[in-house]
């Protein structure tokens, strides 16, 4: 099932010249692994909460995927460059599939909180 990478930068001071290093060398990190940028550093349009501020989504084809992206030697290699720089918080999920149906999900919910 597609998984996603998601991350949640937090402006910097300045961005660092290894910051842009970091940019011209991740695409090659995701290559191998099938990662594609869904979502790279877009203003977001805040509706509810705070969110101080960009995102970024990268689609891969599985979790198992996205892992052994985030784990090889070639993606810990150039990490430091963006995170020594930009503080954030990354995140992998799997998506849900073309037939998740929210109401019965809902039920399934409530039936095992009455269960409990």
């Amino acid at each position: 099932m597609t998984a996603y990478g998601l991350v949640h930068l937090r402006p910097p001071a300045v961005t660092a010249e290894e910051v842009f290093e970091y940019l011209e060398r991740i695409q090659g990190t995701l290559d191998p692994f099938g990662g594609k940028f869904l979502v790279h550093g877009a203003e977001v349009q805040v509706l509810e909460g705070e969110w101080p501020g960009t995102l970024v989504m990268i689609e891969f084809p599985s979790a198992a995927a996205a892992r052994e992206w985030y784990d090889s030697p070639a993606y810990q290699e150039i990490l430091h460059l963006r995170a020594d720089h930009i503080p954030g918080d990354l995140i992998l999920v799997e998506g849900c599939g073309p037939d998740h149906d929210s109401a019965a999900m809902a039920a399934a919910m409530r039936a095992h909180q009455n269960a409990s």
